[in-house]
């Protein structure tokens, strides 16, 4: 009698331990990309914050510039002389406005004595973001969850 050569068949137990395999790496990568998207959502949110603090600053910035043109322009409508002109508004001016509570944004100008009718009475010397706080970097990794 001629022995029989027993091959091992695929057995149930086997595919069962497979599908459970790929299940936990389908739900693990599901976590992974959940945690990356509410990341990301939650960073755009303070961009769009940030952003809009910043840009309601400059409007504020435009608002007291344009006031301060029309004090110029004032001045300079009376027939003040040049000498007279920069003794009551001075050659520099600058001001800063908060954007948040550590940030501010700084703005000077150097006043101007126009020659003609049509020029400008300043011009924008520096327009920039000063950081006035401590900045609190977010470091942390939430893997296990808070």
């Amino acid at each position: 009698m001629a022995k029989k050569k027993r091959e091992l068949p695929l057995n149930v137990g086997t595919s069962s331990v497979l599908f459970i395999f790929v299940i936990l790496c389908l739900v693990s990568f599901a976590i992974l990309s959940l945690s990356s998207a509410m990341s990301d959502y939650k960073l755009s949110k303070r961009v769009v914050e940030n952003s809009q603090a910043y840009y309601d600053a400059c409007n504020e910035a435009e608002e007291q510039l344009a006031s301060f043109d029309k004090t110029l322009k004032d001045l300079y409508d009376t027939g003040i002389s040049r000498a007279g002109y920069f003794e009551n508004v001075g050659k520099k001016k600058a001001f800063a406005i908060p954007i948040n509570d550590i940030q501010t944004l700084e703005v000077e100008i150097r006043i101007l004595y126009p020659e003609s009718a049509g020029e400008s009475f300043y011009d924008i010397t520096s327009w920039k973001t000063d950081t006035t706080g401590e900045l609190d970097y977010d470091d942390t990794l939430p893997v296990f969850g808070k």
